[in-house]
């Protein structure tokens, strides 16, 4: 579809979330360069239309629970190491970061933390990690950690710890994205209560679509829009249907949360090169257009599919980050 190519090209698109640089750290890959393993490089990135990568820093089992900044330095390092060799890609500190990357022909990198380890048990870690270009951070992953309960422990019925409060307030005064994906569903609850700023899930999907305690339920996605967040479809099977891992069905979840709240609370989380299959239809991020032709063919007019594709991410980024 010529209008849909168009369109995707002319778009912002942005991907809240994949994991690349844990597969570089581990030796699968050995950079940001073209590659026919995984699912994410530069090349595929331009060849998907991505505008906007979020590249998370994600924490191995292995260093928790007392080295996960350890863990976070050493892929934020990676991360460096690319940004300074690598003249294609550029850091995204702000907003406007992401204007002057498409004027400059580049593809932006967003810094992620994905999993609260890293700030530990002080917050001046977490004001280290954002002076050195994280901008977001999923406050755990699917265990307990110091700051919150993850979505593995929802049986506790824990949410935010005290210290998991004050992260929160830490990071919207410093301006950096508060996540909720893997977070038990007490501790979103909490960070609905405790934020200023609008929050985002950056992978999760609907669960009356695919009924994973990963998803979010009716009415965490209508609190979460009615707080002014977004949430990243995921494509992992698990999250999106265990028995039709499609591209349609993917656009299911999109329709399922539009449905709910209306285009402006939905965007795109991949979870590339952290899921092990991936939907029919969007084997790798080059194949990101699918989408938009998607979208197009199921009746969403053009300003609905700019916001999907990366509009209302950016309007939280502003929001946020300034």
């Amino acid at each position: 579809m010529r209008e849909g190519a168009e369109l995707h090209r002319d778009a912002v698109v942005l991907d809240a979330h994949c994991d690349t640089l844990y597969a570089i750290m581990e030796g699968q890959r050995e950079d940001l360069g073209p590659s026919d393993i995984g699912h994410v490089d530069v090349p595929r990135l331009r060849a998907g239309g991505v505008d906007v990568q979020f590249f998370a820093c994600w924490i191995p089992s292995e260093y928790k629970p007392d080295r996960g900044l350890k863990a976070a330095l050493k892929l934020l390092d990676i991360a460096h190491l690319e940004l300074e060799r690598r003249e294609d890609i550029l850091l995204i500190l702000s907003r406007a970061d992401v204007d002057r990357a498409r004027a400059e022909g580049k593809v932006g990198v967003l810094l992620s933390i994905e999993g609260g380890e890293a700030v530990e048990d002080d917050l001046a870690y977490l004001r280290t990690l954002y002076r050195l270009g994280v901008r977001s951070i999923c406050l755990t992953w699917n265990q307990r950690n110091l700051l919150a309960d993850g979505v593995a422990e929802a049986e506790t019925g824990g949410g935010l710890t005290n210290l998991g409060r004050e992260v929160v307030r830490e990071m919207n005064r410093l301006g950096m994205i508060v996540d909720v994906s893997h977070l038990s569903e007490a501790g979103f609850w909490d960070v609905l209560e405790v934020s200023s700023h609008p929050v985002i899930a950056s992978h999760s999907n609907a669960r009356a679509v695919c009924p994973h305690p990963r998803n979010l339920s009716d009415d965490q996605i209508r609190a979460l829009a009615q707080a002014g967040g977004v949430m990243g479809m995921n494509f992992s099977r698990l999250f999106v249907d265990p028995k039709r891992h499609t591209l349609e069905r993917v656009l299911d979840h999109i329709d399922h949360v539009v449905e709910l709240v209306g285009p402006e609370h939905v965007g795109l989380g991949s979870d590339f090169d952290g899921i092990d299959e991936t939907p029919e239809g969007l084997e790798d991020v080059s194949r990101m257009g699918n989408i938009t032709a998607g979208l197009l063919a199921r009746g969403y007019d053009e300003e609905s599919v700019r916001l999907i594709l990366g509009g209302n991410f950016l309007r939280v980024m502003e929001r946020v980050m300034g």
